[in-house]
């Protein structure tokens, strides 16, 4: 017998980074929309972001969820925090991601920290460097995680084998 019961999905951290009210100026007046950018994360390594836009606020933080939703993104890392040092680059926004000992926290501004919580990424530095706007610092700290890469990823890339001590290496050579 078949059990068509599908399984809950699993909990999602998600969080509101940034709303913006905008207007259109038509021959009446002004017509106001929203824009949300909301970041999705399950706290494990797997993050995503979304831009909605609506009518209504509710509406617009339910297509910016959606989207992330749909746009995760997988981080390596190491631990709780990332495996090593990156700028990530977008617009004129450039974001510095370090990683750092246990027990440091999370030291960055309001929109890399919803990214890094939601990832669940607790120990590392940053620095937005050019410019404070959410959009562009949101993708440039995205830009900066899609260039991390675990040295697991990286010595299958070069075809080496991890693991030896140097005195194994040196023999073999």
């Amino acid at each position: 017998m078949l059990n068509n019961v599908e399984k809950p999905e699993q909990e999602l951290i998600e969080k509101i980074v940034f709303i913006n009210r905008v207007a259109k100026v038509v021959k009446g007046g002004r017509r106001f929309s929203f824009s949300a950018l909301a970041v999705v994360g399950d706290g494990a390594g797997m993050v995503g972001f979304g831009l909605g836009k609506a009518k209504e606020v509710p509406d617009a933080l339910r297509k910016a969820t959606e989207k992330a939703r749909r746009a995760m993104i997988k981080v390596p890392m190491v631990g709780v925090t990332i495996p090593h040092e990156v700028i990530g680059h977008f617009g004129a926004g450039k974001v510095l991601l370090k990683p750092a000992p246990p027990g440091t926290g999370v030291i960055a501004g309001a929109v890399v920290r919803a990214i890094m919580e939601a990832a669940g990424i607790h120990d590392v530095l940053t620095k937005c460097i050019g410019t404070n706007n959410p959009h562009n610092v949101l993708r440039a700290t995205f830009d900066g995680l899609q260039e991390l890469s675990d040295s697991v990823y990286r010595a299958n890339l070069r075809g080496v084998k991890i693991g030896g001590s140097a005195k194994s290496r040196s023999k073999a050579a």
